[in-house]
């Protein structure tokens, strides 16, 4: 098909900006940060100005100030990233109007393997307290990642697993305390070393209560509580890491655990208890001689398990049991390029038991090959790569058993070639400025969920049929049946073009993206609701509820959807400016904006509206303090069955105190979120009439690195 493109929305900003106190105190990026932060994510170890797709990076004290309970909350003011808002509870990023399967979310290179890719109210399973450095990669990340970073990817980095020696001990002390919900977070991160042996430890523990929000929850109900009732958290875990670490050889293995028990906003009396192991190592080859230059081994095996349990009973329970491996090695320049080859192998085994179960037990395996290289021809930095990837699901039909008395459906294994490659090139026009293209076409798999769902997604409050099946009527009799067709692979063209400048006084970017999709799947809202077991439609289930007829039950009343398949295009802008204006003052000026349009007519549900944000920075002596406003405007391009959500503003200041006693720095800080306590509801969000934004809150920190 044809390639379309859209005229593109420009933004051009202008802002302030100024240095921060103390060289060591630094929070502002400058250009010579820019150069030195290594994206750990690409194995050919780029820098952000060395990328030619548009990448961004939380760490050290940027990284601090923007710590949320979960990590879509961590990233919600990334140019380019929103959060899927499942109350404060559950909340994973938003990539250019993109999630779920679509957005890779990763640990130190590998997938987090938990449910969040499946439902919105499935808490992703990392944890930013602990993490060093969060990395963003907007646009399609299939080539390292696989067909389900088709969108994007955010490795979330920790020290579990040692890079370089250590002598002696270093490590920080956390803890905060949040009056919008009572809650106390509270980690520690521990490093150790002699000689060429370094141990890891870290531990963190999370306890709130319901949060507070400055009007009632439920969007017509007037009066009644300002608290989001059942969005409590109770969360802790810990890693264990090891690591020996030579001039030539690094061999490191971690283990973590973590537990969670999170309340479900909307569903009083429904809890998730959570629990993950998860272990992890890498063997590195450094320094080989011959064509061989290096040779990188990961590994993960992931244990994750969650229950929905109501009241005292466990309702549904999600497994995941999952091994990933991806060994690479870097060559020897061939003609000027350098670069990496090598293979990745993931295995998931996947279910879902309980009366609430909506998608079928499934194994996926895949393998895959990829090849990445680059040349630099002098101011061009040309970069290509391609990967071949097989997938397959084998799902367990039994599962259709009780949906099907005459067992007429029934599946056979599904079977996906993905195909990706991608050619990019970075112009380095002077010191100053640079530029950036990339193109990259990308093929994903459908999910085993978009494929075989067949049942009540209570976090979504819809009832989920995959594409592998058909609504029928017969003569007002509403059905299910097989339709014994393979849902098309999702197929993206996507054009990256990034702008740079870069000064000691300056930094400042703006992408323009455009991203055909074809083949792209979508929840299509039928006329149909679920009642009493039955297919009826939203008419007449209006009339049995007037009536008094409805039933009560928790499945009762829900909405059908259909996982369809049209092509879309998306198309948008990051921008970002900051001006350090002198050594004390600076203000941050950030602008995003997706556009998400099927084909066919009609737009791409939940995707967030046009948003303008800046902080302004003054810095005197120890102390460093801001105030931070963000505008999200009215979202009114929505698809069927979609509301309209009105903008809102965010205000919200913060305070640094510095202390250096010692071998010990320390850093104190108040925050206040949301000053003026305003209402405020995420048009990403499938909880967004029912779960509005936390009121007015303070914080009380103190962070302690030695």
């Amino acid at each position: 098909m044809k390639i379309k493109y859209s005229p593109l929305v420009l933004a051009v900003l202008t802002a302030i900006s100024t240095h921060a106190m103390a060289a060591e105190k630094q929070i502002q990026k400058d250009e010579s940060d820019l150069e030195k932060i290594v994206i750990t994510a690409s194995p050919l170890k780029r820098t952000v100005l060395e990328s030619s797709t548009p990448v961004s990076i939380l760490s050290g004290e940027e990284l601090d100030q923007h710590q949320a309970a979960t990590l879509g909350e961590t990233l919600k003011n990334v140019p380019g990233v929103h959060s899927s808002y499942f109350g404060p509870v559950a909340s994973s990023p938003i990539i250019r109007g993109l999630d779920g399967p679509r957005i890779k979310v990763v640990q130190n290179g590998l997938g987090a393997s938990d449910a969040s890719r499946v439902g919105p109210d499935h808490q992703v399973s990392t944890e930013t307290s602990t993490a060093t450095q969060i990395e963003v990669l907007r646009g399609p990340a299939t080539l390292l990642y696989g067909s389900g970073a088709i969108g994007g990817v955010v490795n979330v980095v920790d020290n579990r697993l040692p890079i370089e020696r250590q002598q002696g001990i270093t490590g920080e002390v956390f803890a905060q305390y949040d009056n919008v919900a009572d809650s106390k977070t509270t980690s520690t991160d521990l490093n150790a070393g002699t000689g060429d042996f370094a141990v890891h430890i870290d531990a963190y523990n999370r306890n709130t209560g319901d949060y507070k929000i400055p009007v009632p929850a439920d969007i017509n109900e007037h009066g009644g509580s300002t608290k989001l009732s059942n969005s409590a958290i109770d969360a802790h875990g810990y890693n264990l890491g090891a690591g020996w670490i030579t001039d030539d050889t690094r061999v490191a293995f971690a283990y973590g655990s973590m537990d969670s028990e999170y309340g479900l906003p909307g569903e009083d009396g429904v809890f998730i208890k959570l629990k993950q192991d998860r272990y992890q190592g890498v063997v590195d080859w450094n320094n080989l001689d011959g064509f061989i230059k290096s040779v990188h081994w990961q590994n993960a095996y992931t244990d994750y398990q969650h229950s929905e349990i109501e009241g005292t009973e466990i309702g549904t329970t999600f497994k995941n049991e999952s091994i990933e491996s991806r060994l690479w090695a870097e060559h020897s320049a061939v003609y000027g390029w350098h670069g990496i080859m090598g293979l990745h192998y993931n295995k998931s085994d996947f279910e879902a038991i309980g009366e609430e179960a909506f998608t079928p037990p499934t194994k996926t395996d895949s393998l895959a090959a990829f090849l990445m290289e680059e040349k630099q021809t002098g101011a061009l930095l040309w970069q290509l790569g391609t990967r071949v990837e097989q997938l397959t699901h084998k799902v367990n039909n039994q599962f259709f058993d009780e949906l099907s008395t005459d067992n007429s459906i029934s599946f056979a294994d599904e079977d996906y070639t993905a195909v990706s490659g991608s050619a990019g090139v970075v112009w380095s026009i002077n010191d100053k400025h640079s530029l950036a293209f990339n193109y990259a076409y990308s093929e994903r798999a459908p999910s085993s969920s978009e494929i075989f769902a067949y049942g009540p997604h209570i976090g979504s409050g819809t009832y989920e049929v995959g594409g592998g099946f058909n609504l029928t009527n017969d003569n007002g009799n509403y059905s299910v049946v097989q339709n014994g067709q393979s849902m098309n692979k999702e197929v993206s063209n996507n054009i990256d073009a990034t702008y740079r400048y870069n000064t000691d006084n300056w930094n400042a970017s703006l992408s323009l993206f455009q991203n055909q999709v074809n083949d792209y799947i979508y929840e299509d809202v039928s006329n149909l609701v679920l009642s009493d077991g039955e297919f009826i439609t939203a008419q007449d289930y209006q009339q049995l509820q007037s009536s008094g007829a409805g039933s009560e039950e928790e499945t009762d009343g829900l909405p059908v959807v259909l996982f369809a398949q049209q092509d879309a295009q998306l198309y948008g802008f990051e921008a970002q400016v900051d001006w350090h204006l002198n050594e004390q003052w600076r203000l941050d000026v950030f602008s995003d904006y997706t556009r998400a349009k099927l084909d066919k007519g009609g737009n791409v549900p939940r995707i967030p509206p046009l948003r303008v944000g800046s902080s302004i920075h003054y810095e005197y002596g120890n102390w460093h303090t801001e105030v931070e406003v963000t505008r999200n405007s009215k979202q009114d391009k929505i698809a069927a069955n979609e509301t309209t959500t009105d903008g809102y503003t965010m205000l919200s200041a913060a305070a640094n105190y510095y202390l250096n006693l010692g071998n010990v720095d320390m850093t104190l800080y108040l925050k206040a979120d949301n000053l003026t306590d305003q209402e405020a509801r995420v048009h990403s969000s499938y909880l967004k009439d029912e779960a509005p934004l936390p009121g007015r809150s303070v914080s009380l920190g103190v962070r302690a690195r030695f």
